[in-house]
């Protein structure tokens, strides 16, 4: 069973009061830059992107982070095959890094992203923004921006849908 909770206009207000906080908290926008985890967590970016655009009249870039070859329940000989290229088309290092992702669930997918963006250079700062924080954390990760709070229950899971890639704005909780 799914049932919707927040509707296009919600995540359009929840992405503004975010970037709002991001402007305030890191004092305007100089040496800032967005990185998405795929595959959400990019258009979100990019949402956001714009919203700066429009509130601080700067262009701040935006990277998408595959963390695909980061996870933890690789292999060790999975992880030893792998080479991590570079995947950011602009330098990191010594930039305030805003990491953005959909929905925050156990952390082990931030871990992951955090162990991607340190190959790609050494920023001076990294904040992480998710849309949706549903707990049940795993390891010790907490977001810096977060869209809406959503608890859930084990047997339930956030379904964010956006017009990217869904053809909708929405936010959902499935009943497995």
């Amino acid at each position: 069973m799914e049932k919707q909770i927040i509707d296009s206009v919600g995540i359009k207000r929840a992405l503004m009061r975010m970037t709002y906080e991001i402007v305030e908290r890191n004092k305007g926008t100089d040496n800032l830059v967005l990185v998405g985890i795929k595959t959400r967590g990019l258009y979100l970016a990019q949402r956001i992107a714009k919203n700066l655009k429009n509130l601080e009249a700067v262009d701040i870039p935006v990277g998408a982070l595959d963390i695909s070859h980061y996870r933890d329940d690789l292999s060790k000989s999975e992880k030893d095959t792998m080479i991590h290229d570079q995947q950011l088309d602009f330098d990191i290092t010594n930039k305030k890094v805003i990491l953005v992702d959909d929905v925050l669930f156990t952390g082990r997918t931030i871990r992951a992203a955090l162990d991607a963006l340190i190959d790609q250079g050494r920023p001076a700062k990294i904040n992480l923004a998710v849309l949706v924080d549903r707990g049940h954390r795993e390891l010790p990760i907490r977001p810096d921006f977060i869209g809406k709070n959503i608890p859930t229950a084990m047997n339930e899971e956030v379904k964010v849908a956006l017009t990217e890639v869904d053809d909708t704005d929405s936010i959902a909780i499935v009943s497995k």
